[in-house]
């Protein structure tokens, strides 16, 4: 890097996912805490038929108004990533205008095509650092099915789950509802390979079944069953790498109130109405030795996967204080009202510092195996 200048960080969003709204309202928030002072900021859209464009960045552009969903401008100029890490404005009819070399590129993809370990291989074999988790980790934290075989084999508790499969469904499907039978229902049906609770369906009974996994696979073509958990509190943890290693957040709760959603579903996120809403215990009322547990649980899940940079584990605790592990996101939720920046805000790195600490260790970590 030429130290004459600032250090020029590239900020991905979009993406051809579900997410892509969700990805737009993290970048916003991400692009407004950088501290351009320090950093030269590049805004680059990937629209939902993966066109990489220049984006403007322009925050009120990129955030949810009046219940309408933002997406990356697709007619704004071509973008591509050229020899030497170079960044390059590719405009038909005219020369090619470069950027300047790229330093870090934080990729706030969700989802598919971008949280799942793809993007993380292209800036791999492009030889460009990036903030977040590594191939593996990102594929295996992606992969619900992949995930928990992982986290099971660190010894920890997981949730009893079916994978149905398209071609499983297709051939057959009896086999499929008799193993999610033994589950026992209430199940919860959601796409393997997704987030932001898109997809997901609460079936209470074997009728319900084939639209729900119809809903999961309109994201996936491949789908988990999950049996119920019985009354569960729904704590999460943030973690984050440091140079003395992986720390781990406070803890925080979600509880969903109001009667139109059983459970903490894409509408309750991101578009709350009336008395349905998500509250947010920051820290959670929890006995100290099982929040301590918690903890620990979630530092284990983030090795197990390989994490790097940052995560957000998200765990059951039963009415009978059994810990379970529900999933790890390595790409999470990042507006200020997002449950990992909350957790670090309580617990002493507010936003800007959050995105500045991430941002300075990709800096310092290098690409290729480690």
């Amino acid at each position: 890097m030429n130290e004459q200048r600032k250090p020029r960080v590239a900020v991905v969003f979009g993406g051809r996912s579900s997410e892509h709204a969700i990805s737009c309202v993290t970048a916003a928030n991400v692009l407004q805490a950088i501290d351009r002072d320090k950093y030269d900021v590049i805004p680059i859209g990937i629209s939902t038929s993966g066109h990489w464009v220049l984006e403007s960045g322009d925050p009120d552009r990129l955030s949810i108004t009046d219940g309408k969903l933002p997406e990356v401008d697709v007619t704004a100029l071509p973008v591509l990533f050229g020899a030497n890490r170079e960044l390059v404005v590719n405009d038909p009819g005219s020369v090619p205008n470069t950027l300047g070399e790229v330093d870090v590129v934080f990729p706030l993809l969700h989802g598919p095509w971008g949280e799942d370990g793809t993007i993380q291989g292209l800036l791999e074999m492009s030889d460009i650092r990036y903030v977040g988790s590594g191939v593996l980790a990102s594929a295996v934290g992606m992969d619900k099915h992949f995930m928990k075989v992982v986290l099971q084999a660190a010894g920890l508790a997981i949730t009893p789950y079916v994978v149905i499969r398209d071609r499983d469904w297709t051939r057959d499907p009896q086999a499929s509802r008799d193993a999610v039978a033994a589950l026992g229902y209430p199940v919860f049906v959601k796409p393997a390979r997704g987030g932001s609770s898109l997809g997901i369906s609460k079936v209470n009974s074997a009728d319900e079944l084939a639209d729900a996994v119809a809903a999961a696979q309109a994201h996936d073509p491949k789908v988990l069953v999950e049996a119920a958990a019985r009354s569960p509190r729904e704590i999460e943890v943030a973690v984050l790498d440091g140079p003395a290693g992986p720390e781990a957040s406070i803890c925080g709760e979600i509880t969903v109130s109001g009667g139109g959603h059983e459970f903490y579903d894409f509408e309750t996120k991101y578009l709350p109405e009336g008395d349905d809403f998500a509250a947010l215990s920051i820290p959670a009322d929890l006995p100290a030795e099982l929040a301590a547990t918690i903890r620990a649980q979630a530092l284990t899940a983030f090795a197990a996967i390989e994490g790097e940079g940052l995560a957000r584990v998200d765990f059951f605790v039963e009415p009978d204080g059994r810990v379970v592990v529900n999933e790890i996101n390595t790409m999470p939720g990042f507006t200020p009202k997002s449950m990992f920046p909350l957790l670090w805000a309580a617990s002493g790195l507010d936003y800007p510092a959050l995105v500045d600490r991430l941002i300075t260790l990709a800096t310092t970590r290098r690409t290729g195996l480690r």
